[in-house]
């Protein structure tokens, strides 16, 4: 039996092209988008300005089905994370992040992630391949359903949860594609974030394809200290990808900035001469600086630094003219802050067993009293 096509993992030109190959014309790609973003129609027979035989014809191909959500959490600070079941049958996570007139929406975009950070906890849940289109639209068709009782819908999008964007690269352009399309969820190219670990070639490839607003994990103000937090500097260094966010940021104009997410961990990369390096590293870099206090996590090593510290990394860092926020930590009482996101992942790296068994030597034994 043929499977069915999930449209959800459609952008709009990959729908006209659809109706282009069935001998109609491109428009009615656009119109079954409608349906779908505008109205929330997905059974073809409601689509009553499609032609009847082209209703016939996606009934029988396509559909259009999205992650199940096998657990809700809702944070003490109205923060709420999904565990949800995506095409391969593994487990991952998305975070609804509400502010005033603002609903961020973390997204995943792999299982687990091969990147391997060495203060993330997702990584150590080992890797099992990439999320569709359709998978990573979904959340946001879930979370939507959600923030619609409530008459609101969700206004920005960071592809910062499980998983490196930038090594499921058409999965996530496809869909950051429908975040834009104004025949679809219609967030602006400045609302929606990629954030990436330094992936160079496919920073070089994005500013072909997509003007969306580009983050980067960098975490280190120097090589040897960022070869060990971020593995993949080893292969794509920080000069190397400098380069390519310059490039980026001009290809997108003089108005736009790129961001440098700083995670700051208690004597490790938290010190005054830590600041003051990454202000030389950015300077000729039209950026704006996002510190993250360490988020802890079982086995991690690290530690959250000392307010006093954060306070004056950031104090240092605006005296050198940066514009620099501390991220406040959202939805650690239920494991949903940066860092901290790890589902459930049928690892083929082996690094979650290895992980596990880490964890298990360095935690305090059990006192057995006679």
């Amino acid at each position: 039996m043929q499977s069915l096509q999930n449209l959800y993992g459609f952008d709009r030109g990959q729908l006209e092209q659809l109706f282009v190959e069935q001998g109609l014309q491109a428009f009615r790609g656009r119109q079954l988008m409608k349906w779908v973003y505008h109205q929330g129609k997905t059974d073809f027979a409601d689509m009553t300005d499609l032609p009847l035989r082209m209703r016939e014809w996606l009934d029988d191909h396509c559909h259009f089905a999205l992650p199940e959500i096998e657990q809700q959490q809702m944070s003490t600070d109205g923060t709420v994370k999904w565990l949800l079941r995506v095409a391969k049958g593994d487990l991952v996570e998305m975070v609804l992040i509400p502010e005033k007139g603002r609903n961020t929406l973390c997204v995943s975009s792999q299982i687990g992630c091969v990147l391997d950070c060495s203060f993330c906890s997702t990584g150590k849940q080992g890797f099992n391949g990439n999320l569709t289109a359709a998978d990573i639209v979904g959340q946001m068709v879930l979370a939507n359903h959600m923030l619609a009782a409530k008459g609101e819908s969700v206004t920005n999008v960071v592809l910062m949860g499980m998983g490196e964007p930038l090594l499921n690269f058409e999965a996530v352009i496809a869909a950051t594609n429908v975040m834009k399309d104004d025949h679809a969820f219609g967030l602006s190219k400045r609302r929606v974030t990629i954030s990436t670990a330094g992936v160079v070639p496919a920073i070089d490839k994005l500013r072909e394809v997509t003007d969306v607003a580009l983050a980067i994990s960098l975490h280190a103000p120097n090589d040897e200290l960022r070869d060990e937090l971020v593995p993949i500097n080893r292969k794509y260094p920080i000069a190397q990808l400098l380069r390519a966010c310059s490039e980026y940021v001009e290809a997108l104009g003089p108005a736009r900035k790129l961001v440098i997410e700083y995670t700051l961990m208690r004597g490790v990369n938290d010190q005054p001469r830590h600041a003051q390096e990454l202000a030389r590293l950015l300077k000729a870099l039209r950026c704006k600086i996002n510190l993250i206090p360490f988020n802890p996590f079982p086995g991690s090593g690290y530690e959250r630094p000392r307010n006093k510290d954060i306070e004056y990394f950031q104090t240092l860092l605006m005296r050198n003219g940066f514009t620099t926020m501390v991220r406040t930590t959202r939805g650690e009482d239920i494991d949903a802050a940066c860092g901290q996101l790890v589902g459930q992942v049928q690892d083929r790296t082996r690094r979650q067993s290895r992980y596990k068994a880490a964890v298990a030597e360095t935690s305090p034994q059990p006192v057995i009293v006679q």
